[in-house]
């Protein structure tokens, strides 16, 4: 009889050392279907059905008003290959994302690294890195829209004075490398809240270790903090690409309302331009069902092949 209580006793005791806590949430399905209702039911209104009238309206031909529709099969599909605009917007939306991304994630490990070596205003540090998180993307691409026109901005005009051309509404150069400067600013601060957090789980003693063998403060980043920010770095990668896919429109929009000549033209903006703009409904839901499987896709091959190389152990 002591060894049956013995036995429960030993198994809760292991995941007790093991660091595992049993949520309860008592003996039926109710009280969890309860707490997952509400998220359940944003995900039906706000993503299964969008999602399912889109794929139904992307084998659809109607007019503006609706009143006139044809069913095409895949010709919306054909028309946006075909289509050298699409092409060139597939092009922008992928440098664009990258450039955000290798941006955002290298000056959030930068301002991270730094936040242990500040003493005196760190609060101030840390409050001046998350203000753009307050701040919505419209309003900040409007702030950078200012800091770099070429008539007023200061730094438009800092660049002129040291002889560079600088007209983002002329230049496409220009135009992608504002759209992206705006972006990632605005999203630094959500990676550094992360690479923070990771930090501060990096054992102080090994990183004490490495002091009294000689490392300075970059070897011990690079060999030791970094090597174990893998986890949080391959998160903040993935979560990088989906922001620079579906939520940089309003800065865009703002800044060079996808200008001039298509340079800035990314595909979630194009998707706005051809639905609300031209009317165009067919070919904007088929870009919609192209515009998330390629993010599908390409989180899938991130897992494939980065997911592998992280590790997760300390």
């Amino acid at each position: 009889m002591a060894g049956g209580f013995r036995a429960p006793v030993k198994a809760r005791r292991r995941e007790q050392e093991a660091g595992l806590k049993r949520a309860n949430f008592g003996d039926g399905p109710g009280l969890p279907t309860l707490l997952l209702l509400p998220q359940l039911l944003i995900l039906l209104f706000f993503f299964f059905i969008p999602s399912l009238r889109a794929l139904m309206q992307s084998v659809l031909l109607s007019d503006p008003f609706g009143t006139n529709v044809q069913f095409v099969w895949f010709d919306n599909f054909k028309m946006l290959f075909a289509s050298s605009e699409y092409r060139q917007s597939i092009a922008v939306t992928f440098w664009f994302t990258v450039a955000q991304n290798v941006l955002t994630l290298g000056s959030a490990l930068v301002l991270a690294f730094a936040t242990d070596r500040i003493v005196r205003g760190r609060s101030i540090y840390r409050t001046i890195i998350l203000l753009p998180y307050a701040i919505a993307p419209a309003i900040a691409g409007i702030l950078w829209a200012f800091l770099f026109n070429p008539a007023v901005g200061p730094l438009a005009q800092v660049l002129h004075g040291f002889g560079i051309a600088w007209d983002p509404n002329l230049n496409p150069t220009d135009a992608l490398i504002l759209v992206t400067l705006a972006a990632s600013w605005k999203h630094i601060c959500y990676d550094y809240i992360f690479l923070v957090v990771g930090l501060l789980a990096v054992p102080v003693s090994l990183m004490e270790a490495a002091a009294v063998d000689g490392a300075g403060p970059i070897r011990r980043f690079v060999s030791i903090a970094l090597p174990m920010l893998g986890p949080t770095i391959f998160f903040l990668t993935v979560m990088n690409f989906i922001y620079g896919f579906f939520e940089t429109f309003a800065i865009i929009d703002a800044v060079t309302k996808g200008g001039p000549a298509g340079a800035t033209n990314i595909l979630v903006y194009k998707v706005f331009v051809d639905g609300f703009v031209n009317l165009d409904l067919g070919s904007s839901a088929a870009q919609s069902v192209l515009l998330m499987s390629f993010a599908l896709i390409c989180t899938l091959l991130q897992f494939r092949y980065f997911d592998r190389k992280v590790n997760y152990g300390v």
